[in-house]
């Protein structure tokens, strides 16, 4: 889904019409109100006049350098640690004002990544965004929306928009074009617990494939990709609709192009990492999509030249449509890719809507998963339950998780579970109960089934399967999960096979 948005001036407009400026021209993400990375030496880059000398000062540092023949010069300033205060970056004669030091992360993906905390249409606000946005007044959290809904077919080295740092105060974030809700809550809890500043960069797009927002780069070595690597890019006049090939349907979904357009001028910005919603548009190639994953976050980290980036990504929320492959494939990819994590919403989906109105969840977890991995929150799990091993004992499937010292489950009707299936040795799959909820309990008991089950392992019996071979959750409708593992996070989907 798309949403309208305000278009701006092109970025000369926006730029001081000094002979500095027409020299010296800074990357995309340096811009007044901006917040730099702490603990990390900070990239800072641009254009300017082939040969011509440039300093970089901030912060009692300077760093010098000359423009290579082509007019493009880079720098590194030391690492610094966080800081509220408000500085001037200078570089030459350009002043880059009220810059703090922080936390730097970016947003993408297709329309649950966008989702605005305000928009003009109610069906893609955020839930709570309108109060949300006149009680949040948190003037060291910085936000840039980059999303221009463009897309280019070479990489652009400056962004054709211009870039404009806001504040999370109810002027800016109570009105369309707002930031992305998701991104919102996310930021929102990262500078509550770590109380330093917070700048991210978003990025979104709905109606958008993976692998438009993939660089070239990150397909390489990646054989069942070599049909999209090898994708001949073109503009909108070349496009034609013969051409279409799922899940490229529209010139905009092309390979490369909205990385070209939007990501690219952003690079090589120091950061900690992105977080990402996205996978609807590719929900028909599941068996592709884990190695588009790979491309995608092997892309990024190249291209912003940080081996450690962090990917923390959103599984699809439940709807009226079977994600069960595609979920699959990303819970594959978050297994596989260390610096990856992956949150679970299956609590969370709405059947007659693929956006979800209610994003703090996702945020919250986001930002989890950070406190947990980056920020040394010792006591904060992060990780949604995952499947380790599977034993039979008379005739039941005994489970074990990491992640889960003990689970609950919360139906809103007070029944016990509805989503295990266990497989027979014929490989049929029967329904499944949860053995060990409510003492064993059969049937939902309005305000008295507690939901709590004994133990930390999970027990399932299927009538008519008396030896258990294999265990799959949420294969089948309504998709919707109500088991959580004691920290609040739900288990997602799942297959295995085990007892043969």
């Amino acid at each position: 889904m798309n949403t309208s948005r305000m278009r701006y001036l092109p970025l000369a407009f926006a730029l001081a019409a000094s002979g500095a400026w027409a020299a010296v021209r800074p990357g995309a993400p340096f811009a007044d109100g901006m917040v730099l990375q702490r603990d990390a030496n900070v990239a800072v880059w641009g254009t300017a006049d082939p040969g011509e000398a440039v300093r970089v000062t901030f912060a009692g540092n300077s760093v010098s350098t000359k423009a290579d023949a082509s007019g493009h010069w880079r720098v590194a300033l030391p690492a610094m640690g966080a800081s509220k205060e408000s500085r001037t970056l200078e570089i030459n004669d350009l002043l880059i004002k009220d810059v703090l030091v922080g936390e730097v992360w970016f947003c993408s993906g297709q329309s649950n990544a966008e989702m605005p905390l305000v928009c003009p249409g109610p069906h893609f606000s955020e839930r709570q965004g309108r109060l949300v946005a006149q009680m949040t007044h948190k003037p060291y959290i910085r936000y840039v929306y980059a999303s221009d809904y463009k897309f280019s077919v070479k990489p652009k080295t400056q962004a054709d928009y211009p870039v404009v740092w806001k504040k999370f105060m109810p002027e800016n974030l109570g009105k369309d074009p707002s930031f992305s809700a998701m991104g919102v809550y996310f930021a929102l809890e990262l500078y509550s617990a770590l109380d330093v500043p917070i700048g991210i960069v978003g990025a979104c797009q709905g109606g958008t494939n993976i692998d438009a927002w993939t660089p070239r780069s990150g397909y390489a070595g990646k054989e069942s990709l070599k049909a999209v690597a090898d994708w001949k890019v073109v503009d909108k006049d070349g496009w034609k609709q013969e051409m279409s090939h799922m899940p490229i349907w529209e010139v905009h979904q092309q390979p490369t192009v909205l990385w070209n357009e939007m990501v690219q001028p952003w690079c090589p910005m120091t950061m900690r990492g992105f977080i990402w919603y996205q996978g609807c548009h590719n929900s028909r190639e599941a068996h592709l999509y884990c190695a588009k994953m790979h491309a995608l976050y092997d892309g990024w980290k190249t291209e912003f030249e940080n081996p450690n980036l962090k990917l923390y990504f959103v599984q699809l929320a439940p709807y009226s449509d079977d994600w069960y492959d595609i979920q699959l494939a990303q819970a594959k990819f978050a297994a596989e890719e260390p610096n990856a994590s992956m949150v679970t919403t299956v609590d969370i989906g709405c059947w007659d809507d693929i956006h979800p109105g209610d994003k703090l969840p996702v945020g919250k977890r986001l930002a989890a998963l950070a406190m947990q991995h980056d920020y040394g929150f010792t006591d904060v799990v992060g990780e949604a339950p995952v499947f380790k091993s599977a034993e039979v004992r008379d005739g039941k499937a005994v489970l074990t998780f990491e992640n889960a010292t003990g689970w609950y489950v919360r139906n809103d009707d007070w029944s016990l579970l509805a989503g295990f299936e266990l497989k027979a040795e014929d490989g049929t799959w029967k329904a499944a109960r949860l053995v060990n909820a409510d003492h064993g309990a059969k049937e939902r008991k309005p305000y008295s089934t507690s939901g709590w089950v004994d133990g930390d392992k999970i027990i399932l019996e299927a009538e008519g399967v008396a030896r258990p071979v294999g265990v799959r959750y949420l294969h089948e409708k309504p998709w919707h999960g109500r088991l959580f593992a004691m920290t609040g996070l739900s288990l997602g989907p799942f297959e295995a096979e085990f007892g043969k």
